[in-house]
């Protein structure tokens, strides 16, 4: 027996307790999964002990591919079978509600999921910035929010991260970002860090708006003002901008992704990538990690349980920790996505 058996295709969700522990099967032969019961005797495989330090939800591989053993780190998207689409005209998905759009933004679907349109919201004017609210706390969010700004010409106002890991995402427009003192150029589709003591304003020296995502974690219900921008950038973390790079793709089946904001620029919680979804649906899922979704371009269907709405560019999907969902893609060439997760640095992660 030179390779593990794959004893089933996605990881185990499991409530580990503090104190306890776990001896995770590694052949893939464990008639307890993902538990050892001694089926490895006689191969070259053992069990890996794991003793949890918290309380806390984890997935345990079940590929027995993981490079991050005993937990699954998304390798069995890769194996054959191993990221299955879902027909959206089956029986079953029959079922499921048709949701359009109300008088507001927001279209609720099952438990706190929703979808919001940046496209029928009422933006809000502060200086030469009008913005909205995406993700909040009062909207159902645990651990992180969004805002959806536009910044004519001329500076922004200053903002703070107000003790909190800071997110950017560029929709559109070009210009440059100021953070503590220090300014970075910046163009569409780029991400950009603040870390939690700094303070953050786009300076915009052209006619056409810059659009831009900011995220943060913890959650806060608004955006944090400042009447002057301290000098204070965080030499420690130089690195700040994250841009698009074919070469650091990560495939998943016949999708993929690319790491944006992460622990490489500082960010210890929140977690931004840029990703691509072919024409499909995929099977339903759940995450760990809350997750709001931003959809650059195309059309496109959101599922849940017993609800569904469409979606297109501009759209952002919001996914509370382990709601079963999916996504369908329904414009030829496919479309391109933007997430922020908290807590977790792996998009490929479900269950």
């Amino acid at each position: 027996m030179t390779a593990p058996t794959i004893a089933n295709r996605k990881g185990y969700y499991w409530e580990i307790k503090a104190g306890k522990r776990y001896l995770w099967c590694s052949c893939g032969r464990s008639q307890s999964q993902p538990f050892c019961d001694g089926s490895h005797a006689g191969t070259a495989f053992l069990p890996v002990l794991f003793k949890a330090e918290r309380d806390e939800d984890v997935i345990f591989c079940g590929c027995k591919q993981t490079g991050n053993r005993p937990f699954c780190d998304g390798a069995h998207s890769n194996l054959p079978g191993g990221y299955l689409t879902d027909d959206p005209d089956s029986f079953e998905n029959g079922k499921v509600v048709s949701l359009g759009p109300g008088a507001g933004p927001v279209i609720r679907l099952d438990g706190n999921c929703y979808v919001f349109s940046t496209a029928r919201a009422t933006l809000i004017p502060r200086g030469t910035m009008r913005y909205c609210q995406v993700v909040t706390p009062a909207l159902g969010a645990l651990f992180q929010s969004q805002f959806y700004a536009e910044v004519g010409q001329g500076s922004s106002p200053v903002l703070a991260a107000d003790g909190r890991h800071t997110v950017l995402f560029i929709a559109g427009g070009t210009g440059e970002i100021e953070i503590g003192g220090r300014r970075f150029a910046v163009e569409p589709l780029s991400g950009i860090y603040v870390r939690p003591e700094e303070a953050y304003r786009i300076h915009n020296s052209a006619d056409v708006p810059i659009k831009l995502f900011i995220s943060n974690g913890p959650g806060s219900e608004d955006l944090t003002w400042m009447d002057r921008m301290p000098v204070n950038f965080d030499s420690q973390f130089p690195q700040r901008m994250a841009l698009i790079d074919p070469l650091q793709r990560h495939k998943m089946a016949e999708r993929y992704y690319q790491m944006l904001v992460n622990r490489e620029h500082g960010s210890s919680v929140v977690t931004q990538f840029i990703g691509n979804i072919p024409l499909s649906k995929a099977e339903p899922h759940r995450h760990l990690y809350e997750e709001a979704l931003i959809f650059l371009n195309g059309e496109g269907v959101v599922w849940t349980q017993h609800t569904k709405t469409r979606v297109a560019a501009g759209d952002v999907l919001f996914l509370p920790r382990k709601q079963l969902h999916s996504v369908q893609c329904t414009t030829p060439g496919g479309f391109d996505i933007v997430g922020v997760i908290y807590p977790g640095d792996n998009p490929s992660i479900n269950y």
